[in-house]
Order: structure tokens, then sequence, then C-alpha cells
């Protein structure tokens, strides 16, 4: 595998990391902020970066910056909002040709960077709000993202798994804030949290592409630079193991019931053991070879669907399953079997070799997109590590039975959660 070379400076007030690559046809900017999970702030965290892409002070309309970045020979940018472990992450992502690819000479990657600035430094405000028009509208589609979860019942009851298992705790917060919180947002309070969020916040660019590291540079000090700060750190829970399983019930009128699991794993990335765990998900889980996939669906045909995920940062694993409302309690007597089965290495070596065959693929298969590289490259910042994609694979692939055993005795069953139907929904 080609060995993927990060260089990381230090600039004014954020973090800059460069990857020099011609793998790709166009350069990546991505800015990532990051800060603790908390309450008071979560649904300004989710509003402010839609309000600050939607238009600047320059291009004061979202048709006149979407039109600059067609002349930018079709640049796309777009906001993301994540939850990694305790805290909130704010994306925003410009992907801009390579010009060397292009008959216009003109400097793309410096208009690029102008672009970023722009959306980042010189916000559409009047006065000491935002955009009072812009504001409303994103209000209105904020509002509609946080309706959609309760929509799709598949993400809700992964919703109401997390707030049922972690209640009490930051991890327990919606990454796209509460729908009664959002009409307490003013043009006033927000402009204010902006503010906020850029003179605190942990701050990284990620720059990857065909492009030269001190050209970067320059280009980024001259475009860019905040106050220094000391990122702040969530504070640590210590989490009590639960003397009995936590069980909830919830009826709605839904035809197929949605029964998720979830485990404290007790592992988080950057820990020695985060490698066996990843194996240990894809025997149980992870994949259509695994535990679950084959006994829980394909035998015993109880299921729509059944998978596992880990929360890499808050050390979580659940379980995600469609089924018929009356095979509830089959469907955990199975799903429980299959843990045992892991507890007590009941897996073949050809489970384990096909496991890490997958694992390695879909990683490679990540790298295969500047933003899959970004993604793998910021749990780092996230956990405060430096572990190399190479390592990753190396790790994983030296994982023994005896390791995913020691992973399995280390995890515990937490919370069973049921959106169940009705009679009527019966």
């Amino acid at each position: 595998m080609e060995t993927i070379k990060e260089k990381l400076t230090q600039m004014h007030g954020y973090k800059l990391h460069v990857i020099e690559t011609d793998k790709y046809k166009t350069n990546t900017l991505v800015w990532r902020m990051k800060a603790p999970l908390a309450k008071e702030d979560v649904t300004l965290r989710a509003l402010l970066p839609q309000v600050m892409q939607s238009s600047t002070a320059k291009y004061s309309t979202t048709t006149t910056l979407r039109s600059f970045m067609d002349d930018l020979y079709g640049a796309t940018l777009f906001v993301d909002l994540a939850k990694k472990g305790e805290y909130h992450i704010i994306s925003f992502l410009i992907e801009i040709a390579n010009e060397k690819f292009l008959s216009d000479p003109s400097p793309l990657l410096k208009k690029g960077f102008e672009l970023l600035a722009e959306i980042l430094t010189n916000p559409n405000v009047t006065e000491n709000g935002f955009d009072q028009e812009t504001l409303e509208k994103e209000k209105r589609t904020l509002k509609q993202r946080i309706q959609s979860v309760y929509d799709d019942k598949m993400r809700y009851s992964n919703v109401r798994l997390i707030e049922e298992m972690c209640k009490g705790e930051p991890y327990a917060l919606q990454v796209n804030g509460e729908a009664e919180d959002v009409e307490k947002i003013t043009a006033e309070n927000l402009y204010e949290y902006y503010k906020k969020a850029f003179s605190e916040d942990e701050m990284d660019l990620f720059v990857v592409g065909d492009v030269k590291e001190e050209e970067v540079k320059e280009i980024a000090s001259e475009l860019l630079q905040f106050e220094e700060r000391s990122p702040k750190i969530a504070p640590e829970h210590d989490i009590q193991k639960r003397s009995e399983v936590n069980e909830v019930k919830e009826e709605q009128d839904v035809k197929q019931g949605k029964l998720n699991i979830g485990y404290r794993t007790n592992i988080v990335y950057g820990d020695p053991d985060y490698f066996a765990l990843q194996v240990f998900n894809g025997i149980f889980g992870g994949f259509s070879h695994s535990k679950l996939f084959i006994n829980v669906r394909e035998k015993a045909s109880l299921a729509y669907y059944a998978a596992s995920r880990l929360e890499s940062h808050k050390g979580l694993m659940m379980v995600m399953s469609g089924i018929d409302i009356k095979n509830f309690d089959q469907a955990v007597r199975i799903i429980n079997e299959q843990m045992e089965a892991m507890k007590k290495g009941e897996f073949t070596d050809e489970e384990l070799l096909q496991t890490k065959a997958v694992i390695r693929n879909q990683i490679l298969e990540t790298l295969d997109t500047s933003r899959g590289l970004l993604e793998i490259l910021y749990h780092n910042v996230v956990a405060g590590t430096k572990i190399k994609i190479d390592e990753w694979l190396t790790e994983m692939e030296k994982t023994t039975r005896d390791e995913i055993l020691k992973i399995a005795g280390k995890i515990d069953l937490d919370t069973i959660y049921f959106l169940t139907g009705s009679e009527a929904g019966e």
C-alpha cells in the first residue's frame, strides 16, 4: 500500500494537515471544528454551518455564491455535522478541480482557499447579527432535518437506543440539536456563538491533492489567521456497569419492529485493543458473512436486516435489526447466543481470515476517495493519537483468536430498545 504522508503544521489558531498525492483528480479542502457536546449550544452548532454556507458578505445570496462556484469549474461545497465520542464536529468541505488537468492556467487552489476564507471569516452579517432572511430559511430546514429522523424509523430507533443507553451523558444529545431550541435562536445570539466557536473550538484544515506543502502553507497563512487557543477537552464520564440490562419498549404505529441493542465495549480508538475490536465486530455483525447476518437473518429468517457497528470514540457497539413484532423474544435470544458464541471462541479460522480481508478491503476502498482518507485521518485528532494507516492495517492483520476472546470479555450488554407496534399497528 502507498504510504500516506501527512505533513502537520501549527498555524495561527489551527493545525494544517497537508497530504501531497497525485491519486485524485481534484484538490480537497476540509475545515473541521471540534468542541465538547453540550445541551446549551448543540442546536446553535447545528444551525451555524448551514447559515454560513448559504451566503457571505461578498456573495449575499445562495444564488450568487453557487454561481461563483460554477465559474470555478463546478467546485463543490458542503457542510456536515458529526458526533465523535463526546465531541460535536462541524465540517466545511470544498472540492475543486486541479488546474493541471485544465487548459485554463488560473490558480484554482488559491481561489478555493479564498472561497473557504470568505465563508469562514466574512459572514453575511448586518449590524450585530446574521442576515435575517437567511437565518429564517435555514431554521425551517433544520426543523425539517430534525423531524426527518423521527420519520425514518431505522434512524429513529438508533437515536432512541443512544438516548436510553447514554442518559445523562453528552453523547445522548442529537447531532442536529433539539426542535424546541431552534425557535430560540436569533440572528444576534447565533452571531455571538459564531465568534465564540471561532475563538474556542479546536480547528483543523486538511488539504489533500496534487499540491505542494510550502505553497499551501503560504496561502493558508495569508488568508486564515485566528487567535491562539487551548482546545477544550470533554469531561470524562465514569460509566458504571448496569446491575441489570435496561430494556425499553416504545409503541408507535409501525408494521415492522426495530430491535436495537447497545453494548459497552470499554475500548475506544487509540487503545491497544481497538484493532482486535474491529475484527471482533466484523465476525459478530459487521458484514454479510457475520454471525448476526447468517444466524438471525438467513437461518432463522427472523430479521429483514441484522448488523452491528462500532462508535469508535465512545466505546459502544450497536446491533440494528428489523423484525416482525411477534419475534422479539426469539430475536433477542438468538442475538444473545451469537454474543455468547463469540465469548466462547466459537468462530472458525476461516471466519477470522475472511473478516480481516474484508476490513482491509473496506479501508483501502475508503482511501480511494479524498473524503474517505480525511475521515480516517481525523480519528487521530479526535482521539489525540498518531496512528498511521499502515499501522492500523498491520495491527488488525496480526489479531489473534486469544485477543478476540480478551475483547469479548470486556463487552457488556447495556440496553435493549424495541420500537414496536400498538395493537392497531399489528
